[in-house]
């Protein structure tokens, strides 16, 4: 496998991938069920939070995220 970067942290090309692919309808928040707008990659895993909950995590979690996979303006298109 490649190495790459993703926030200044190496990783393999297929983490990088996968912490970046797009959500779908089917991703639910890990923490009310809600549809997931929001992926955290970290060095443990991964966890998925809708638009409130990523909100309200954001703080504590972004800065330990390999990868904070943000998709909620997708909130704003409709």
């Amino acid at each position: 496998m490649r190495e790459g970067t993703v926030n200044d942290i190496n990783t393999t090309t297929l983490e990088a991938d996968e912490a970046d692919a797009p959500l779908s309808g089917l991703d639910r928040c890990d923490s009310c069920g809600a549809q997931a707008y929001v992926r955290a990659t970290m060095e443990s895993g991964t966890l998925l939070f809708c638009a409130h909950h990523a909100a309200k995590h954001h703080d504590a979690l972004q800065p330990l995220a390999k990868v904070w996979h943000d998709e909620t303006a997708k909130l704003q298109e409709r």
